[in-house]
């Protein structure tokens, strides 16, 4: 999960001073939402698995229920699939819900779990996501954990409030952190065009780092991965990666454009550099 770069600098005395940095393996999550059909995916596909992409990211992409199976037979193994969502226990008399079980049994390795359009359309609470995490979890599949304010909640000061209470929701019930990346998607971002700025998105992903250190484990903190979502694009990913906190981004429509989201996968150059 890191890696290491060594800096050199030359003091006025000309010694030699050698820093470490360590940084987290980029993590780029492309979710598809309800978007595509066979012939649409296929070319999506196709695109991905032309692309020339960094070697050292963890990309993952979140199909339909309804074609994982396809495009799991046909993407390259560079790029591991995440399900959209999961159910909050084993399989059962639960119509229209799927379970981990079944996630794993198609291949999915990660599933997204907490976002935005499950909370505030679907109208899942803090607990209820937390326990589809812990199970998840539970069963060995990664778990990409979103959170985030509203614009209301923005506006009137409470982002921290929020984002808070939805990571202790995670943290009061999941069995360890060693498989979660935590996405931070303002709302008000999402599907809008607007971005949090660059310095807007590290000062909330600094301060989900400081809360988990706090009130997790300074362990967790440096090893957990916070990525970005909220209209993110090939236009701004470059600028978002150089932050210090965010370690990749969680897509939306971007994603479903092969080219565009090889730029954002690629956009972990930008964060070499500024290390």
């Amino acid at each position: 999960m890191q890696s290491c770069t060594i800096s050199i600098i030359f003091t006025t005395k000309q010694s030699l001073i050698v820093g470490l940095t360590f940084l987290l393996q980029f993590f780029v999550g492309g979710n598809w939402k309800c978007n595509g059909t066979k012939d649409s995916i296929s070319k999506l596909v196709t695109d991905l698995n032309s692309s020339t992409l960094e070697a050292d990211v963890d990309v993952v992409v979140s199909p339909p229920f309804v074609y994982i199976d396809q495009v799991k037979n046909s993407l390259t193994d560079k790029i591991d699939i995440a399900a959209q969502n999961s159910w909050i226990g084993k399989g059962g008399a639960f119509t229209g819900e799927i379970s981990i079980e079944q996630l794993k049994d198609i291949g999915c390795k990660w599933v997204i779990l907490g976002h935005s359009e499950r909370r505030h359309v679907i109208g899942e609470d803090d607990q209820f996501i937390g326990k589809k995490a812990a199970y998840a979890l539970s069963q060995d599949v990664g778990v990409i954990a979103c959170i985030g304010e509203l614009l209301e909640e923005r506006e009137g000061g409470k982002t921290f409030d929020v984002c808070f209470r939805q990571l202790k929701a995670y943290a009061d019930v999941v069995p360890s952190w060693d498989k979660i990346v935590i996405a931070y998607e303002p709302v008000w971002a999402i599907g809008t065009g607007k971005v949090a700025s660059p310095q807007q998105a590290q000062e909330v992903h600094q301060a989900v780092r400081d809360w988990l250190k706090t009130n997790v484990s300074a362990d967790v903190a440096s090893k957990t991965r916070i990525i970005y979502g909220g209209s993110v694009n090939g236009g701004n990913c470059a600028e978002l990666a150089k932050e210090e906190d965010i370690d990749g981004f969680l897509v939306g429509g971007a994603s479903l454009k092969g080219p565009e989201f090889a730029t954002i996968i690629n956009s972990v150059t930008s964060k070499k550099v500024a290390a």
